[in-house]
């Protein structure tokens, strides 16, 4: 099974503080007088370019970070690390033609969030699953609003999942390794708020990936 996404938790909040550059954008004439181009960096490390063009700044002039709320929210938002979908599916292993298989994602929904900081600003970024997209290798796509129901040890193996779940009508054999590569794609809605503003970023996605093999059966095994 495989997943892409990203990792790890809240950090620690940026600095940003301008720097010396060679030169500014070549469109732009240079002013009079003695001063300098200054890019703005914002990051817990110094590495992270805030994505503003270098200014001009006086000679003897104070250089005084300066970003509005959304600027900084999407610093919180870059660093969110969202959870890698973990797919689960009953049955375990072989599926069989025209028994429901369940599909699920192991640990359910859960938000996560990222915080980022500037002087006099702070604003927290929160991730929430919304829905999970499968695509089960058979040219089916299922779309499901939540993270899909377990399968539990008693229930019917001809049941239907209540909410998440898919009946392959073939089988893989005569497929790339006779079997069917099975994706889901969870779609994140990210919200923002700090400074007394608030506002909502075009959603993240997270995605996993396992291979199924699907066999004809006349007879239902136990799940």
């Amino acid at each position: 099974m495989s997943g892409t996404t990203t990792h790890g938790e809240t950090a620690d909040s940026f600095e940003c503080r301008y720097v010396p550059v060679e030169q500014g954008d070549p469109a732009v004439p240079q002013p009079e007088g003695p001063g300098g181009w200054f890019r703005l960096l914002c990051s817990a490390d110094g590495k992270a370019t805030a994505n503003r063009p270098p200014v001009w700044i006086p000679a003897g002039q104070q250089a005084e970070p300066s970003m509005t709320p959304e600027q900084v929210a999407l610093m919180a938002k870059n660093r969110l690390r969202l959870p890698t979908p973990s797919i689960a599916i009953s049955p375990a292993g072989e599926q069989l033609v025209h028994l429901p298989t369940w599909l699920w994602l192991r640990g359910g929904w859960r938000t996560t969030s990222a915080s980022a900081s500037v002087p006099g600003i702070t604003v927290t970024a929160v991730a929430e699953p919304i829905t999970a997209s499968w695509s089960t290798g058979d040219g089916a796509a299922i779309m499901c609003t939540g993270p899909g129901t377990p399968f539990a040890a008693g229930h019917d193996p001809k049941a239907v999942s209540p909410d998440c779940g898919h009946t392959y009508r073939r089988s893989s054999t005569g497929t790339p390794g006779d079997v069917y590569t099975t994706t889901v794609t969870v779609q994140w809605n990210v919200r923002w708020s700090g400074a007394g503003q608030s506002g909502v970023f075009p959603g993240l996605t997270t995605t996993a990936s396992t291979t199924l093999r699907v066999a004809e059966s006349q007879a239902l095994n136990s799940r």
